[in-house]
């Protein structure tokens, strides 16, 4: 029996990474996975896989989070789990973030994740409740200088999440909201940081730090998982770190 048999769940930005390994790990479980991505090969090509369903997204659309919903629900009947996974990094500091890259990150993480527990709460209410996870970062406990606008992303999500869980849980709709905070993960997005660094600095970020912070995809998809099944059915308004300890030690920041 799987711990998520007879669920339906949305991954969004499933296509790859944490995503993909989410996707993979909950369709073993026995979940329903409905993936989106904006990447519709990669998405297709797992879903294929998996023997889950794709469906093309751009998370920052208000109007497909409705469709994506809508056409879940017709699919599936119902909605048990959203992972707001989908994400982007955009190096740059406070004072070289551009305005541009601040309003993409802000739009990829912030207004997706808002967009997700906006439509899908009403949606898992109907049928007596589901789990939000929302995925976000030590980058919003510690602060990285060269993700300036990553970490105000993901600060804005662990404090939405604080929100989200407050809300259902005064609504009693059976909607539960936590979220996640990884290190840095072998993933393709975390792989593409240190050309990003090179092109706009001439430098990569320091890695020098006491403690390892990479970890593998599946770490997180196991976490997830915990968050999704009816295991965590206490678990409201947490944020979970998956770090290594990386964020209860001095970190990167130089003597």
């Amino acid at each position: 029996m799987g711990r998520l048999d007879n669920k339906v769940a949305i991954i969004t930005g499933g296509a790859m990474g944490l995503g993909a390994a989410d996707s993979t790990l909950f369709a073993k479980e026995g979940a329903k996975v409905i993936l989106t991505d904006v990447a519709s090969d990669e998405g297709q090509k797992i879903a294929d896989e998996i023997g889950a369903t794709f469906l093309q997204q751009d998370v920052t659309d208000e109007e497909r989070w409705k469709e994506v919903i809508a056409e879940t629900v017709n699919l599936h009947g119902k909605l048990d789990i959203l992972v707001n996974n989908a994400g982007i990094v955009e190096v740059g500091d406070p004072e070289n973030q551009t305005t541009a890259e601040y309003r993409k990150t802000m739009a990829v993480h912030m207004d997706s994740t808002f967009f997700g527990c906006k439509y899908s709460i009403p949606v898992m209410a109907e049928t007596g409740g589901g789990s939000i996870v929302n995925m976000c970062s030590i980058a919003s406990v510690q602060g990285e200088s060269y993700v300036a606008a990553y970490c105000a992303a993901k600060g804005a999500i662990e404090a939405y999440t604080r929100a989200v869980a407050v809300h259902c849980g005064l609504k009693k709709n059976g909607v539960r909201c936590n979220s996640i905070h990884p290190s840095g993960i072998a993933t393709p997005m975390v792989a593409s940081v240190p050309d990003k660094m090179n092109e706009k600095f001439g430098a990569s970020p320091n890695q020098d730090a006491p403690v390892s912070k990479t970890g593998e995809p599946i770490d997180i998809a196991y976490a997830a998982l915990y968050l999704a099944s009816d295991e965590s059915k206490f678990m409201n308004g947490a944020q979970l770190r998956v770090d290594n300890a990386m964020s209860v030690v001095s970190g990167t920041m130089p003597e």
